[in-house]
């Protein structure tokens, strides 16, 4: 990486390749510099084009490959990177109902769309003719949308091409480093979710023996939160809740003979224990995951039902106050022009 001080045709092919697969690059900015140096004589508008599609296919067939192999597992497991993966997932399958395989032709200018609709398109049954159709005229528009904004803005770009043509050293600068320090950081919290997992476990027989004594217990249930499909029952008693919510709300006093118990589907309980580490950076301290989750729970014989409470019945029971999150009017008002904006994409010509 370092010995490669000019920006070239495969250094396009890589960047735009890393950034369908979801890494940290800044493929329209290579892109947009690229289209300013070819002004310059530097590079051929063609190859930058045909560098980035290739970039582009070869990124989004990793996904759509994966579609098809494993389904709307792949799917979810994209959704699951945004702050309300069930939307993001109902969101995505309704507007592909509508449009098809053509929305892979505008999914690159609709933020999320343009991660799930690969893995979608395979799930859904499209064969590889078609997927390469309809995906390679999308990396058409979008790449040429961003060479021509370098070609006609070229005399304001100096900065733009001069960081291109020392584009190996910015690499390992700018973005190698931050890069590393946010897997390191990633790292050190799966490390802390799995140690939490051995020394916090709670089995489906010690709960349900809480349960029956009486014992203050919150038992969050995270199923909406990972896109359940099928049954969406949970354990009596339980509230169902929105962890991205958690996320925004300040600290939550909770009172001292208060425990809280929380469980996903997965036997393996990363879900839970991601939701649990964020509990005690609010100031929950008596935090259990339920062992084996909802299906040891099933399996232990225990019932099941799908009238749960909601937050604020949960809240209200047991006597404790849930903060306002600082920004819920913002996400509010951003949701407003959400659902406005999907209601235009879906009034689009059919």
């Amino acid at each position: 990486m370092m010995g490669s001080p000019q920006l070239t045709y495969p250094w396009i092919l890589i960047v735009v390749f890393a950034r369908q697969l979801c890494l940290p690059l800044p493929a329209p900015l290579i892109l947009i510099a690229a289209g300013a140096i070819a002004v310059e004589g530097r590079l051929d508008i063609a190859p930058i084009v045909i560098a980035s599609v290739l970039g582009c296919l070869a990124g989004d067939g990793v996904w759509f490959w994966l579609g098809r192999r494993w389904g709307s597992r792949v799917v979810r497991i994209v959704c699951k990177l945004s702050s309300d993966p069930r939307r993001s997932s109902k969101r995505a399958h309704k507007i592909f109902e509508r449009w098809g395989l053509r929305m892979l032709a505008i999914a690159k200018f609709i933020p999320v769309m343009d991660g799930i609709t690969p893995p979608l398109a395979g799930a859904e049954g499209a064969t590889v003719t078609q997927f390469v159709l309809f995906d390679g005229l999308g990396a058409l528009l979008w790449t040429t949308m961003y060479v021509l904004i370098g070609v006609i803005f070229h005399d304001q770009l100096d900065v733009a091409v001069t960081a291109a043509q020392h584009f190996g050293k910015l690499v390992g600068l700018f973005i190698g480093l931050p890069l590393l320090l946010y897997i390191g950081w990633r790292g050190a919290l799966i490390v802390r979710m799995m140690s939490y997992l051995r020394t916090h476990r709670l089995s489906a027989a010690a709960l349900d023996k809480k349960m029956r004594s009486g014992e203050r217990l919150a038992i969050i249930d995270l199923l909406e939160f990972e896109d359940i499909d099928g049954d969406m029952a949970g354990i009596p008693g339980a509230a169902r809740i929105d962890p991205a919510r958690m996320r925004a709300t300040p600290k939550v006093d909770l009172p001292d003979d208060l425990s809280v118990v929380v469980y996903c589907s997965s036997r393996k309980q990363i879900v839970s224990a991601r939701v649990v580490v964020a509990m005690r950076r609010k100031g929950a301290r008596r935090v259990w995951i339920l062992d084996g989750g909802l299906k040891a729970w099933r399996d232990a014989g225990f019932p099941v039902s799908h009238d749960l409470y909601t937050t604020q019945e949960l809240a209200k029971n047991l006597g404790i106050h849930i903060p306002e999150p600082v920004s819920a009017h913002r996400r509010r008002h951003g949701r407003h022009h959400e659902e406005h904006a999907e209601q235009v994409t879906e009034q689009l010509p059919g």
